[in-house]
């Protein structure tokens, strides 16, 4: 990918003869085998439970078959060429689901395969305001008869474990003998997809592809057909992790024609097989209704049941309302969620195709983490990192709180192991993984993983502005209390004062979100974000202590806090070590990066990028180049601790020298290149962000959705153009609208109030769309600060703000790096390993 895009158009990102612009529906008009990976990524559906990734219905002409359920792992033990005290010593990775989305035709016994087939039309979508994937074809078959065939696939948002497939064939013009096999596989035409390469999946080590095994994962518990019930089920149990899964369809075949049908089980398939003679005009439909359940370890037999009684209550309520009750959730969701940009077609459907990734990754994800890819793909392995506290869930927190809840209680379950882990790293507290599925730290990189101590204030982080946005006092008390306090002494007792220095609280041998520089001392954003940390613990407690003393009580004996603990954090938040350099007057990433020098990236080639694909981690950490915004994404989360001033010096420092190797970084780079007066640049970032999947601008969507990217292009939306800032509960707007747009819509939903906000160039619309109680059963009209004046907004009273301009517009890029003169008189200069 270019590292700053130059000038691009709206219209520049995608093959529009391939990829027709819609505003509510991504839509393929032409098919095309060369890129299916990714294809198949884009297309895929799920509900944050259970995700099918955009395979054809057929179950051939595909790169990656795909159907994953959130949490559903093997274990794996990790070997380290040198072994050392407190590595991670299990892997977890997810595992690829028996397949049911396959449904096979055959005409006068040829099989339907797209590659080859002589398709008269053709066209596939993706609607977001049903979450129907839908594909119509015509087909003509070698013996020259047409046949039209429409397949729907749903994953429902409302029924947790169930997808619907609807799979329709008519012969227009000539009778014919059709079979259609719909099947269940662990098997895609004769391999076992889980006896799978031991190394990473593709060609070459990326490490951000999931780990395969040489062996096979899930052990058979059960197989079972009914040729007259039209019901089959296959069970399994991972051999390592000991989770169990099990699977079951049923099937509804309506039409005219006749037919006979018959089951087949094995223990890696099942299939129902319908043989037709069928008529021209008349239509053959069959419905497949599929549930899937998994657990930790309740036996099979039992999942099978559940199973059961989910197809059993599908059955019960009819195809149609189920279809129509998606229709309401998703009509519920972009009430409260939607962003409009009136007037730009191409930008207006990928905004959608972005924020209905979120969903559905997280809607369902009840009881489990939000994965880095969602349930698209197995890249990253299906772990949850830092992205979802950071990017996911400030998204979720102010348009479907709920939902951010779930996820903030599914950190709070994994306390304990977070415990443990501080113990083995010999700290106090907790010390939450980098990467995980189960709670225990997977990340065999130590260097780029766990030294990532910042996780525990992300987490921090998410709680607090959760609680703030929302007053739940009940979350608070029972939950986020004890992750504040629990961080909150991780970072005491991580941290120290130097005796020689008065009042400077540091922290060393960490890595921050730079994956490029790593163990470092003060490291800015994780000592910034530690300070936050801490004072949110102590406020929060004090709090606590004020408004309700059982509670508060309660709180003490379960966590046996200290009297003084609370000042001891207070004073470590007090003392912070906050690196600055007087001469250049931009904070230091760390304690050493300005004196390291600087890597030449307009000189590097673009084969040799990402640069940890092609250089050795020590040849990255001799120089000063950033894999994502660091410093950068402290402005934002942390603005109120930055003056202006420093916060464009800062940017202009930084930009130059960031890959934007991670899709974490533009989203970034956008928001505050846009408070910065770099608005030409901002909206470059952000068109960047917004097709970063739509456009596999990092040649990886095969591997998944890039989820955190997708709530990060919410945050420039909302953060960076509509200007909302989030202050700990201190509410504020100051627009930097696109000189392309005349006006830009979002809703964000404050203490119950859903605000919706207007900006446009010359002014600012607010106005209530909905209030409900708080969480402590208050209604609030909500205060917002926009650019200084104070505002509070009413129900039946919008209220709208002149606005004098967007802000500075500066043209052109920051300058680089190379040339600027240090204090001690040396001069940076900017380098290519091996040029």
């Amino acid at each position: 990918m270019n590292r700053r895009p130059e000038a691009p158009t709206e219209e520049d990102y995608l093959d529009r003869t391939r990829w027709p612009a819609d505003p509510w529906r991504l839509i393929e008009a032409t098919p095309d085998q060369t890129d299916l990976g990714v294809s198949e990524t884009l297309f895929a559906i799920g509900n944050g439970y259970l995700g099918m990734r955009g395979n054809v219905t057929e179950g051939r002409d595909s790169h990656t078959h795909g159907t994953f359920i959130n949490g559903f792992h093997e274990t794996w033990p990790i070997h380290h060429a040198e072994e050392a005290f407190g590595f991670a010593r299990v892997g977890q990775t997810i595992v690829n689901a028996p397949d049911a989305k396959v449904i096979r035709l055959y005409v006068d016994d040829e099989p339907l395969l797209l590659s080859v087939a002589d398709l008269l039309q053709y066209e596939r979508s993706l609607d977001f305001r049903d979450g129907v994937l839908s594909r119509e074809i015509i087909w003509r078959t070698p013996s020259n008869k047409r046949v039209h065939v429409v397949a729907k696939r749903m994953v429902s948002f409302t029924e947790r474990h169930l997808a619907v497939l609807e799979f329709e064939v008519t012969m227009l013009d000539a009778k014919a003998p059709i079979a259609i096999s719909s099947q269940i596989l662990n098997r895609q035409d004769g391999e076992d997809e889980y006896h799978v390469r031991s190394k990473a999946m593709g060609e070459g080590h990326d490490p951000r592809k999931s780990e395969g095994f040489d062996r096979r994962v899930l052990e058979p518990k059960h197989s079972w057909g009914d040729a007259e019930e039209a019901r089959v089920s296959l069970g399994y149990r991972a051999v390592e992790s000991g989770m169990t899964l099990a699977v079951a369809a049923d099937h509804f075949l309506e039409t005219e024609n006749q037919y006979t049908q018959r089951v087949h089980v094995d223990d890696d398939l099942a299939k129902m097989t319908y043989r037709i003679a069928a008529e021209p005009g008349k239509t053959i439909r069959l419905t497949k209704l599929v549930a899937y359940h998994t657990s930790r370890g309740v036996p099979v037999r039992e999942l099978v049941d559940r199973c059961r009684r989910t197809l059993d209550r599908a059955h019960d309520a009819g195809i149609e309302v189920l279809y129509s009750d998606q229709r309401a959730w998703l009509g519920d969701f972009w009430t409260r969620s939607d962003v409009e940009v009136p007037g730009h077609l191409e930008v207006q459907q990928a905004i959608r195709w972005n924020l209905f990734q979120v969903a559905q990754a997280s809607a369902r994800a009840e009881g489990a983490g939000i994965p880095a890819k969602g349930v698209t793909g197995s890249g990253y392995s299906g772990h949850y990192f830092w992205d979802t506290e950071i990017y996911v869930l400030p998204f979720l927190t102010y348009t479907n709180p709920d939902h951010a809840r779930n996820a903030l209680r599914f950190r709070h379950s994994l306390l304990d192991a977070a415990r443990r882990r501080a113990r083995e790293m010999s700290q106090s507290g907790a010390l939450f993984p980098w990467r995980t599925i189960n709670g225990e730290e997977a990340s065999a990189f130590f260097a780029a993983g766990t030294a990532q101590y910042h996780i525990d204030a992300d987490i921090a982080y998410a709680v607090t502005q959760y609680y703030l946005a929302t007053n739940d006092e009940d979350f608070m008390i029972r939950q986020g209390i004890d992750v504040l306090v629990e961080t909150a002494r991780m970072w005491l007792d991580l941290g120290f004062w130097r005796d020689e220095e008065v009042g400077t609280f540091h922290i060393h041998g960490v890595t921050g979100p730079d994956e490029y520089t790593t163990v470092v001392n003060d490291n800015l954003f994780t000592n910034v974000m530690a300070r936050f940390n801490l004072r949110a613990a102590a406020l929060a407690v004090t709090r606590l202590a004020e408004r309700d003393g059982p509670a508060y009580d309660q709180m003490v004996t379960r966590l046996a806090l200290d009297d003084h603990e609370v000042a001891r954090w207070e004073r470590a938040a007090r003392d912070m070590a906050i690196p600055y350099d007087e001469a250049l007057g931009v904070h230091p990433q760390d304690q050493h990066f300005l004196e390291r020098e600087v890597w030449d990236l307009d000189n590097t080639p673009e084969d040799m990028r990402p640069l940890l694909l092609h250089y050795h981690p020590l040849v990255i950490y001799r120089f000063q180049v950033i894999k994502q915004a660091d410093v950068v994404l402290a402005l934002y989360l942390q603005g109120k601790h930055f003056t202006a001033e420093q916060k464009r010096a800062d940017f202009e420092y930084y930009d130059p020298v960031t890959t934007g190797d991670s899709t974490l970084s533009a989203v970034v780079q956008s928001i505050i290149a846009a408070e910065v007066g770099y608005r030409d640049l901002a909206f470059n970032y952000f068109l960047g962000a917004l097709f970063v999947d739509l456009g596999d601008r990092h040649k990886n969507t095969t591997d998944g959705v890039h989820v955190a990217s997708t709530g990060g292009v919410w945050s420039v939306l909302v953060g960076g153009f509509g200007g909302f800032r989030d202050h700990q509960g201190e509410f504020t707007i100051d627009p930097r609208l696109p000189d392309l747009w005349h006006e830009l819509t979002y809703r964000v939903t404050i203490q119950g109030t859903r605000v919706r906000v207007t900006v446009r160039q010359d002014e600012l619309e607010l106005e209530v769309e909905d209030q409900q109680e708080n969480g402590v059963g208050e209604l609030v009209d909500p205060v917002i600060s926009v650019r200084g004046e104070a505002v509070t907004v009413k129900p039946d009273a919008p209220v709208v703000i002149p606005l004098d301009g967007q802000g500075p517009n500066i043209a052109g890029t920051p300058p680089r790096v190379a040339g600027r003169r240090r204090a001690d008189g040396t001069i940076i200069t900017a380098i290519v390993p091996g040029g």
